[in-house]
């Protein structure tokens, strides 16, 4: 149940967004420029660094629904999240996604942690300086996402039908600011 009186029966982050869109605009802004926007990564793979840093953070919502828009990013190849998600390093991806997980999990635990030995083996793996850029925002940037979700106890559906239909609105409109439940 919410902390605190939001739009009925609009889960995550879109009940916060509709609550205050003054906000909720640049919020979106961000994850559109983030996950949908020009970048050496792909959008399913941005996604998955997103479900990835939701996950260890254990906010049920932004795990649930990147992780589907990933899946419905990844096509034929959507079991990829599910094998990341339960150990990336045992997962069918790439060494350069391997070593990006490796950050961005860093980030979440303590950014601080963040060693040039993670930065030479992503770069070592293929990974530009854009590409490290962009993991640590995404990773930083979902970090806050989870606490807000989580810190005001917004809905949160238990059902996959529920995130399939998420993923696949997020994977073919991206971040769009909701108008009405």
């Amino acid at each position: 149940m919410p902390h605190i009186t939001l739009p009925e029966n609009v889960p995550g982050i879109r009940s916060l967004v509709m609550f205050r869109p003054d906000t909720g605009k640049h919020l979106y802004e961000l994850a559109q420029a983030l996950l949908r926007n020009d970048s050496p990564l792909s959008q399913a793979e941005r996604e998955l660094i997103a479900a990835y840093v939701s996950f260890r953070n254990s906010c049920i919502f932004c795990s649930m629904s990147h992780a589907a828009a990933a899946r419905f990013l990844y096509q034929d190849e959507n079991q990829t999240v599910d094998l990341v998600l339960k150990d990336y390093q045992q997962a069918p991806i790439s060494e350069k996604l391997k070593a990006l997980l490796t950050i961005a999990g860093k980030v979440q635990a303590d950014a601080r942690t963040v060693s040039e030995a993670d930065i030479t083996l992503a770069r070592n793996a293929g990974a530009t300086d854009r590409d490290v850029h962009d993991t640590v925002l995404i990773a930083a940037t979902f970090c806050m996402f989870n606490r807000y979700v989580d810190g005001l106890g917004t809905l949160t559906p238990t059902d996959s039908a529920t995130y399939a239909q998420m993923g696949e609105r997020m994977g073919t409109l991206g971040y769009v600011l909701p108008t009405k439940p």
